[in-house]
């Protein structure tokens, strides 16, 4: 089940780890979240959001998912 709150949805850009990024980060949001950050952050800040997801927000998020979803969202949503 996902969470919105007025978001409309979207597609994620197609990868390898499109699936593992809709599932671990649809639970608690929309997925439109990613594509409004993307234009400002690179890999340090995608990999810091996630953490703060897991440890601030309580995002069920397995250690082993981190880099994989990282690696998604920079190359698909990272700064330019």
């Amino acid at each position: 089940m996902s969470a919105y709150g007025g978001e409309t949805s979207i597609q994620l850009a197609t990868g390898a780890q499109t699936a593992l990024v809709q599932l671990r980060c649809s639970t608690c949001h929309s997925l439109d979240y990613i594509v409004m950050n993307s234009s400002f952050l690179a890999r340090a800040a995608w990999d810091a959001e996630v953490r703060k997801m897991m440890k601030v927000m309580g995002a069920p998020i397995p250690e082993n998912d981190v880099a994989p979803i990282v690696d998604y969202l920079t190359q698909h949503y990272g700064a330019r």
